[in-house]
């Protein structure tokens, strides 16, 4: 299974690494580390670009507005200036697919325009505009299931089922884009962990992961670092590597595509261990 990102073909054969790049002051993990007041700090940008395509990230995921529980949005303009600086200072300097990480429609066309490869849409191009937006840039779409608003989704978690509750959204965001224009082999979809579900909640998704298989469609999962993590842990973001790798490999065990990460090296280590333990050294 391929995507066509851009320029750039995206295998899908075994299990890819997107690395992480929030260019916003409050993301849960690392907002600020990118981003003064003065605006992006380009030198450690670029460093940290770097060593994720070293470490083996297949994909940047490069975001301007902060999506952690209780999030408040931010301006066009302002996300515009985040998410194109860093396209702009990668894009000619790095072998890599930028994913982008909005919602917006003028950041999706201009970002498109700027050689990102694929569109990654916490709120499945529900937004006014972002469909079509999505259509014109004729790059790949990953939809992701979220219960509401960033500011409101956790108070959004009664489900009938979780899992099908969820499958249900997917289809039918899968049926927008088909009748939009946008080709099935060219999405992707996202359950959304962390987006409007519990601890219980989130760990019976990643249980029933396979069940997502049904669409025929690439799964990329996100759970590094998150919440679901600190809740058995007790730990702080900070301090989840080690549980993220863990659960990357059960997510790529149970069917994930691409698995969206904060620590790619540690979270490549341990894809390497598994796949020579399935036999695909």
């Amino acid at each position: 299974m391929t995507l066509q990102c851009g320029q750039r073909v995206l295998s899908l054969d075994t299990p890819q690494i997107m690395g992480v790049l929030n260019v916003t002051p409050d993301s849960f993990s690392d907002g600020g580390q990118l981003l003064s007041n003065e605006g992006l700090l380009h030198d450690r940008l670029l460093e940290r670009a770097e060593q994720m395509v070293a470490d083996g990230a297949a994909i940047l995921d490069i975001g301007g507005e902060s999506t952690r529980p209780g999030a408040a949005p931010v301006s066009l303009q302002e996300e515009l200036d985040r998410v194109m600086g860093a396209v702009q200072l990668i894009v000619p300097r790095l072998d890599v697919i930028l994913s982008i990480d909005t919602s917006t429609p003028e950041v999706m066309r201009e970002a498109a325009q700027a050689g990102a490869g694929l569109l990654n849409d916490v709120r499945a191009f529900s937004r006014e505009g972002a469909m079509a937006a999505a259509v014109a840039t004729q790059l790949p779409v990953s939809l992701m299931h979220m219960s509401d608003e960033p500011d409101r989704m956790q108070e959004q978690t009664a489900y009938d089922d979780v899992v099908t509750d969820v499958k249900a959204f997917l289809a039918h965001r899968i049926a927008a884009c088909r009748e939009a224009g946008i080709a099935k082999d060219q999405m992707m979809i996202d359950p959304g962990f962390g987006f409007g579900k519990t601890v219980t909640q989130n760990y019976e998704m990643l249980r029933r992961l396979e069940e997502f298989a049904s669409f025929d469609l690439p799964i990329l999962v996100g759970v590094s670092r998150k919440s679901m993590i600190g809740a058995i842990t007790g730990r702080p973001a900070s301090e989840r590597v080690v549980p993220s790798a863990v659960l990357a490999v059960m997510a790529a065990a149970r069917g994930a595509s691409v698995i969206r990460v904060h620590d790619v090296a540690e979270t490549a280590d341990a894809l390497a261990v598994w796949q020579a333990t399935e036999g695909e050294l």
